[in-house]
């Protein structure tokens, strides 16, 4: 039975920075006698949390280390990262559906961050939802942003293409297999019952054949559109949807009109900030098609946390039809280091931090 209320300590454990200079892992320290967050004045929808364990995305140390941005809307001293699941410690009077020591998981909402500390409290209703029986938390914490995108830049997508389509399988190419929002990406489609081509160097192929993937495309040693072009006429006609989570390789779209069917959409996930890669998304959409404009349907994806989504996400653990791929998980004393793996961009799957002792 869940405890009526939990004693709080008066300080935590925190990693924190104040100025990025070069990269975020450089600038970390752990803060052993943060100050805990109040329980005694949450708004109605707020939740203080106890957090067990957090993971990490490239946006949380992409929008730091931004030159003049990374300083202006970050409060400091500042706490990385947004995914968490933890145990509630105390819920305002709009979360009824929540008990202390009630196990949750979910996500911040940028551009608040705080996860890597042993207290947070999470403001927003569709951020913080119940953690179903049988589902690991440290699985659970890998869901909030990237199984959160793969889902919303996956799902309403294939709603839209079953009603068009006959009997045959949608045909879905992910850029990006064995990342942390493309390991999750490969599986809702496939639990959607579409066919999935996606890519990988060699060493991950094997991960992503097991995660559900029909065609694994070596993108360091094959020509990717045109293997994209092959698969599609093997298959009976052109990819239904197109799903980047890399970013960079913006020939992938200028492409796309030779492996995606007319009506289908290409979605950017993987962010590059590259002048060079905002001159062609600025192409893409000012220029018209007759001109050299893109051929396609480009959509920016921006995620927004669902608590509907999320329990969706859950139930489909709880069920096993999706799993979580970590890499690592490292102590929050070495939150620098897995920064610096992170930054490689050559991680299979997620890497997570276990936050309390």
């Amino acid at each position: 039975m869940a405890p009526s209320s939990i004693t709080l300590p008066t300080t935590m454990r925190a990693q924190q920075w104040t100025t990025v200079s070069t990269t975020l892992s450089s600038a970390l320290h752990l803060n052993t006698s943060a100050p805990v967050p109040s329980s005694k004045s949450l708004k109605p929808h707020q939740v203080l949390v106890h957090v067990h364990y957090s993971s990490l995305n490239p946006i949380d140390y992409k929008i730091p280390e931004l030159p003049l941005i990374g300083r202006v809307i970050i409060s400091k001293p500042a706490i990385p990262c947004v995914d968490f699941c933890g145990t509630v410690v105390a819920a305002g009077s709009g979360r009824k559906d929540l008990s202390p020591g009630q196990w949750v998981f979910g996500m911040l909402d940028l551009p608040t961050y705080g996860a890597c500390a042993e207290y947070i409290v999470v403001s927003s209703k569709e951020s913080c939802v119940a953690l179903p029986d049988g589902v690991k938390p440290e699985e659970a914490a890998t869901v909030g942003c990237a199984g959160l995108s793969a889902y919303q830049s996956l799902v309403p997508y294939l709603s839209k293409i079953a009603k068009k389509n006959d009997d045959s399988k949608p045909k879905v190419f992910i850029n990006g297999g064995s990342g942390g929002t493309g390991i999750f990406a490969i599986q809702f489609a496939k639990a959607k019952g579409c066919f999935v081509a996606t890519t990988c160097s060699a060493r991950n192929a094997e991960l992503c054949y097991q995660l559900g993937a029909d065609q694994v495309i070596d993108y360091t040693k094959q020509d990717v559109v045109a293997t994209l072009v092959k698969i599609a006429q093997s298959q009976g006609g052109p990819f239904d949807l197109a799903v980047d989570n890399v970013g960079g390789a913006m020939h992938l779209y200028w492409q796309s009109h030779r492996y995606l069917a007319p009506a289908a959409n290409f979605v950017a996930v993987g962010a590059n900030a590259s002048l060079q890669a905002l001159a062609d998304v600025a192409k893409i959409f000012l220029w018209p098609r007759f001109l050299g404009g893109g051929q396609r349907k480009y959509v920016l994806f921006a995620g927004v946390t669902n608590a509907e989504q999320y329990s969706a996400v859950a139930e489909m653990f709880a069920e096993g039809k999706v799993r979580a791929v970590i890499e690592e998980i490292y102590r929050l004393e070495d939150l620098g280091k897995a920064f610096e793996r992170l930054r490689t961009g050559r991680v299979r799957g997620k890497l997570v931090v276990r936050v309390a002792e």
